[in-house]
């Protein structure tokens, strides 16, 4: 076991919970942990707050309480509570026709997708063919119109794949359509949910000011990337490596990765603080009345879901209304009502309404980890004993 210091690690826990930071401590010295942060509500109280290791590895500077780090795609949970917000309000009916909404979305044959089958990766729009330039990313109409020529890569509701950076995208002007401000999604998260709750959890840029807080995030060189495809499933990793194949179109999106200033990308530019992310998914944990949900919509939000094979990820997955829902890729929570969204890295956020959890982590050290990996379970597992 590798020396430790106790004074990388921040925070506290409420007690009972011991075992999370025991967990959160052998992070740092059995999994190579550099700097992360875990937080957890229980009950709609904060039971876990801890953070540590290393904010920047260059400079040594260390992880602090307010540190914010890049959640990747842990970002679409936050965005599906955006939407869930919407429908909540009545402002969209999720068994209603995207098209009601926004009619050029029913260009190439997608008339009759539903709201339900967009947020649910069941429209078969897991990549875009036009290259979406800075300048277009930059300008709302010309996106949307991009978005709308899209053709689905297959038949909508006929099958399910992780539409990885492009369900954020069409979220976003689903939105901006129906909200009586036009905002978008980062906008509207950030007037609606995270101001209200006094979250620090931006979709998009943060101030200025909040900038210098970030942890600089360590990516995996390519021998960490080719172990992490060896960890992965066989057919994933056959499919990531052909450039021609659905699931290389789908995660690889240059795009996506160099989107500048005044763009947001609602699938992945999430950051904030960790504590924030959690208490997010608290609220909605318990029942979601702090966020402003119907009980409509908090119903509709946790009906379980069957598992499918997913078209892009080439395993068996389950989405639902925006969320990944518990399935033989990656279970979390205590039953199929828990929900949530995983990130590059790993980070994970969820909310497991029958043990009144929510839980979020996040490191600053990434790895090429099929949809979840050691460091993440190791503190969900530790949770669990004790909150049975």
């Amino acid at each position: 076991m590798a020396r430790f210091d106790p004074s990388l690690i921040g925070g506290w826990v409420a007690k009972g919970f011991e075992p999370v930071r025991e967990a959160f401590e052998h992070n740092f010295t059995q999994r190579s942990e550099l700097g992360a942060a875990c937080a957890v509500y229980h009950a709609g109280k904060l039971v876990v707050d801890l953070w540590g290791g290393y904010r920047e590895r260059a400079s040594a500077a260390r992880w602090q309480k307010d540190t914010l780090v890049r959640v990747s795609s842990a970002t679409l949970g936050p965005s599906a509570l955006a939407l869930a917000l919407a429908h909540s309000r009545g402002w969209l009916d999720y068994d209603a026709p995207v098209a009601a909404y926004w009619p050029e979305f029913a260009e190439q044959h997608k008339q009759d997708i539903t709201v339900r089958r967009l947020l649910s990766h069941q429209a078969g729009l897991p990549a875009i063919d036009e290259p979406l330039t800075p300048a277009i990313l930059r300008d709302r109409e010309a996106l949307a119109a991009a978005l709308a020529r899209q053709a689905p890569a297959w038949e909508p509701g006929a099958r399910h794949g992780y539409h990885f950076y492009t369900l954020g995208l069409y979220e976003s002007e689903l939105l901006r359509r129906v909200d009586p401000q036009a905002r978008n999604l980062g906008r509207f998260f950030q007037d609606e949910i995270a101001a209200p709750l006094g979250l620090e959890l931006y979709i998009g840029p943060p101030p200025e000011s909040s900038a210098r807080r970030i942890a600089a995030m360590l990516t995996p060189g390519t021998l960490q990337t080719v172990q992490g495809l060896r960890r992965a499933p066989l057919p994933f990793g056959v499919a990531w490596l052909r450039r021609a194949s659905l699931t290389h179109r789908a995660l690889h999106a240059p795009e996506a990765a160099h989107m500048g200033p005044g763009t947001e990308l609602p699938s992945g530019h999430g950051v904030g603080q960790v504590r924030s992310l959690a208490a997010a998914y608290g609220a909605l944990a318990a029942g979601g009345a702090g966020l402003g949900l119907a009980r409509e919509t908090f119903a509709a939000l946790t009906q379980p879901v069957r598992a499918a094979p997913d078209a892009v990820l080439r395993v068996r997955t389950a989405f639902s209304l925006g969320f990944l829902r518990p399935c033989p890729a990656l279970r979390f929570g205590s039953t199929s009502r828990a929900l949530g969204m995983p990130g590059l890295g790993v980070s994970v956020g969820f909310a497991d309404p029958d043990t009144q959890v929510g839980f979020a982590y996040a490191p600053n050290r990434l790895r090429l980890a099929f949809l979840g990996d050691e460091r993440a379970e190791a503190l969900t597992q530790a949770l669990y004993t004790c909150v049975g």
